[in-house]
């Protein structure tokens, strides 16, 4: 996850040969060159090319069941070896709602978390962002409510050194007016988010925001610097029996693997879903070798967001078998 403008994969696979130390060849006067002019290639570590974030979803049940204060992220996401940090706004609505999302309580979420995350050295990666109304809706002005509501977001983002918040396309949901409607809805938003140096990144997060092709091709007719997506792992449900976003069963899914190459060209974060483990520690739901080297062979470089969501391990140990298969594919120091 990082900051960074949005770039066609010809750019991104520029970077990453730059990244990786191959060197152009300089303009002018063709000359033969023998082995020993050669210069030397320096490989890049791979601590310097991806770090590893915690999306706080991962803690929501320790926060929401538990009753743990949702100000010790940082804390807990330290000790468990992390560098970065990915707030969940939702989890803090018990607080911010009783003074109306007022200018005040906001301040006073940023301040906090911003003493935290200096307290335990880490940095303010994203801000995820939920209920704040729905920026595919159909009418304009619920529309543009929704844009607006999402404001007082940015606002907190770029005074916590975030270079992201995440938003979701929920609204209508037939084909045609989802797109027009989410290529509005995300125009609006990232107009106001462009000069507060923050992206708006959108993840697939079930109902057509799920179909990978579709939407990249939101992203391409967009067509803005500081508009992206985070593509995750899991979350490919279309369709639901009830017709919800999130809760009944999925009856129509889309290929994951399809939809986070599509998603990664794209891509200003990535978010590594898991649910379980076999006795090996491999995540036993989704091919993970398989999703880091799509992430790869885009030329993505940056923060890979933790995001445990699983039921059988606890969050702790689901958060560390996660970070410690991401650490072996990464080659990463777990």
């Amino acid at each position: 996850m990082k900051r960074r403008n949005f770039i066609q994969n010809s750019t991104r696979a520029g970077i990453a040969f730059s990244l990786l130390g191959v060197y152009a060849c300089k303009q002018g006067k063709k000359k033969e060159t023998t082995d020993s002019e050669m210069p030397e290639e320096t490989p890049v570590a791979p601590e310097q090319l991806f770090k590893l974030s915690l999306a706080q979803w991962s803690i929501n049940q320790m926060i929401r069941n538990d009753g743990v204060d949702p100000y010790t992220f940082a804390e807990k996401a330290k000790a468990w070896g992390f560098t970065g940090l990915e707030y969940v706004s939702g989890l803090y609505y018990k607080e911010l709602e009783k003074d109306n999302f007022s200018e005040a309580a906001m301040k006073a979420f940023v301040d906090k978390c911003n003493a935290e995350s200096e307290k335990h050295g880490l940095e303010n990666v994203l801000i995820m962002i939920d209920g704040q109304g729905d920026l595919a809706a159909s009418d304009a002005a619920v529309r543009k409510e929704a844009v607006e509501n999402h404001y007082k977001w940015v606002d907190a983002a770029s005074a916590m050194g975030c270079h992201s918040i995440r938003v979701n396309l929920n609204g209508t949901q037939e084909q045609e007016a989802w797109t027009k409607a989410s290529v509005d809805g995300l125009t609006q938003l990232a107009t106001y988010a462009k000069d507060k140096n923050v992206n708006i990144i959108v993840e697939n997060h079930g109902g057509l925001s799920s179909n990978g092709a579709m939407l990249a091709g939101i992203m391409k007719e967009v067509g803005m610097d500081n508009c992206g997506t985070l593509p995750d792992f899991g979350n490919f449900c279309i369709k639901r029996e009830d017709g919800s976003y999130y809760e009944s069963k999925c009856i129509e899914e889309y290929d994951k693997y399809q939809g986070v190459t599509e998603l990664m060209l794209y891509a200003k974060a990535v978010s590594a879903k898991s649910y379980d483990f076999d006795a090996e520690g491999n995540e036993s739901k989704i091919d993970y070798a398989k999703m880091i080297q799509i992430v790869k062979d885009s030329g993505y470089t940056g923060y890979i967001g933790v995001e445990y969501e699983g039921n059988v391990l606890s969050e702790e140990e689901g958060i560390i078998a996660t970070k410690n298969l991401l650490s072996k594919l990464l080659d990463l120091s777990a």
